[in-house]
């Protein structure tokens, strides 16, 4: 009885613990942490010299090989004039190399900043990443996808789909955060909250 009672308390410890590091993402009225990182044409962007302009909308995506992502960021594109309009810019944030970068502005015709993050410190600063499970890496390279390749030295990382609004005070806004990589916010919901 002793044995069984310890084997639940491992296995409740174990899963309590997993549980623990999932991301969860920023929340509406935390403070944004500054980033600087290259953007598709080498320049550096800094959120701070953004905010100064107005809001800014922070898109995360998986990669250039992610149909779900290609679209949202192809949306984005087509209404980027309604988005600055209302004097925001966009920025996407990815774990993939810059040259597979330039496949996702090739695809989707981006014209906003699209970020590589090295050693990702911007998903780690807006807790989104996460590492993609063996199984999963297993059944993608079957597929042929290989994540570790696109991400060069960041690996199997990947971050939840997520969009955040940051306002001039760098504060969050607005937050669409989802593990389920086929969801997105529609262009009307990020103009809504602009």
């Amino acid at each position: 009885m002793k044995r069984i009672l310890t084997s639940v308390c491992f296995v409740f410890t174990v899963v309590f613990l997993a549980a623990q590091e999932a991301p969860e993402g920023l929340f509406i009225g935390s403070k944004a942490q500054d980033f600087k990182a290259k953007d598709q044409h080498g320049k550096p962007v800094q959120l701070k010299e953004l905010l100064k302009k107005g809001k800014v909308v922070l898109v995360f995506y998986r990669g250039q090989w992610c149909p779900y992502c290609n679209k949202a960021l192809s949306r984005l594109q087509d209404s980027l004039q309604l988005i600055t309009g209302k004097g925001a810019t966009i920025v996407a944030v990815s774990p993939e190399k810059p040259e597979n970068i330039a496949l996702t502005v090739e695809k989707t015709k981006a014209e906003f900043p699209v970020l590589y993050d090295e050693g990702l410190k911007i998903m780690k600063a807006y807790d989104v990443e996460f590492e993609v499970p063996e199984n999963t890496i297993t059944r993608y390279r079957n597929a042929g996808l290989d994540i570790e390749k696109s991400n060069g030295a960041n690996g199997k990382y990947l971050p939840v789909p997520a969009v955040y609004i940051i306002d001039k005070e760098q504060t969050v806004t607005y937050r669409f955060f989802e593990s389920d990589y086929k969801k997105r916010p529609s262009v009307k919901e990020i103009l809504d909250n602009l």
